[in-house]
């Protein structure tokens, strides 16, 4: 398959602790856990957009320019009819709420990734 230029996720071996964290906000079925280390398993599955990057809690990923076959939404929603509903459920730092009782947004603290439901980012905000 003939390659192009454009972004594309890299994940660093070395930093990735196998969480799987990065696997959930993947909604083309890219990243899988193989091995114990996040991967990339089909460069055509990343669109490159980075939603994984802020749940990484070591920055292990980051979205890079460089040569890779050209991204595919058919092979990224026949994945995704293959994999079905998938993912690792999050929860609040704050209040523990999960994110199946409320809508919870990606955060970055203390060098960590955290999850952050609405109803508690405005006293992470203000205080």
């Amino acid at each position: 398959m003939e390659k192009v230029t454009r972004t594309i996720v890299r994940i660093n071996e070395e930093l990735c602790n196998g969480c799987g964290l990065c696997v959930t906000p993947c909604a083309e079925g890219a990243i899988e856990i193989v091995n114990g280390k996040a991967r990339v398993i089909r460069e055509e599955l990343c669109d490159g957009a980075g939603s994984c990057l802020a749940v990484c809690p070591t920055g292990a990923l980051i979205v890079e320019t460089r040569e890779a076959v050209p991204f595919s939404a058919e092979a990224a929603d026949e994945r995704e009819k293959e994999r079905g509903l998938r993912y690792v459920a999050q929860t609040c730092l704050h209040c523990g709420k999960s994110e199946r009782e409320v809508i919870l947004i990606p955060v970055r603290a203390g060098g960590h990734s955290l999850w952050v439901c609405t109803r508690c980012l405005p006293a992470l905000i203000h205080g």
